[in-house]
């Protein structure tokens, strides 16, 4: 498909559609469309992208946009980064993520929120970020812009990242909203 595309764009300038056709089951599909609109994206190629998956519509929607925020091609809402919950995580960061994520799926503004599950990476990583939290020790130290600003009892974590969130996002400038993000 990227080989029949690059192809199509150095025999032309017309508008390109890019597809993957009958790409599969959510997982799947969203591997096989998010690398080669990658690639193609990346080059310059293509106007405009159809996700097709053995989903429901709304998730090939929710893929799509997401592949086009991740390239910054669209504006940049919530960006939630999380460990891949290595040895070191001393708690459930698949949980947690989700959690976080589900409780600021409402915020349209350019928000990174990242939940770490360690002492060790956690700190750089939440550092990096608008917000986030480096968890041990049945605690989370709570970051924002880099700078500790508290540490909270695991079963509190979710609960004040939200609240954290909620009460940056309400402080961002008038026209913020959905203002693109770019990342180096």
């Amino acid at each position: 498909m990227v080989k029949a595309y690059r192809l199509l764009a150095e025999r032309g300038d017309w508008p390109l559609h890019l597809g993957v056709t009958e790409a599969g089951p959510a997982f799947q599909g969203t591997i096989k469309s998010a690398t080669a609109f990658g690639i193609l994206l990346s080059e310059g190629i293509g106007d405009t992208i159809r996700v097709s998956l053995s989903a429901p519509p709304v998730e090939e929607v929710k893929v799509g946009m997401q592949i086009l925020q991740s390239l910054n091609l669209r504006e940049r809402k919530l960006d939630i980064v999380s460990c891949p919950s290595c040895g070191r995580a001393q708690v459930d960061v698949f949980t947690l993520a989700e959690s976080v994520q589900e409780g600021l799926k409402h915020l349209t503004v350019p928000i990174r929120v990242a939940v770490m599950g360690c002492i060790v990476n956690g700190p750089g990583e939440a550092r990096e970020a608008d917000l986030g939290v480096a968890s041990g020790n049945g605690k989370g130290q709570i970051f924002i812009k880099g700078e500790v600003i508290k540490t909270v009892p695991e079963d509190q974590i979710v609960e004040t990242l939200i609240q954290e969130a909620e009460r940056i996002a309400a402080e961002m400038p008038p026209g913020t909203e959905g203002a693109p993000q770019v990342l180096a």
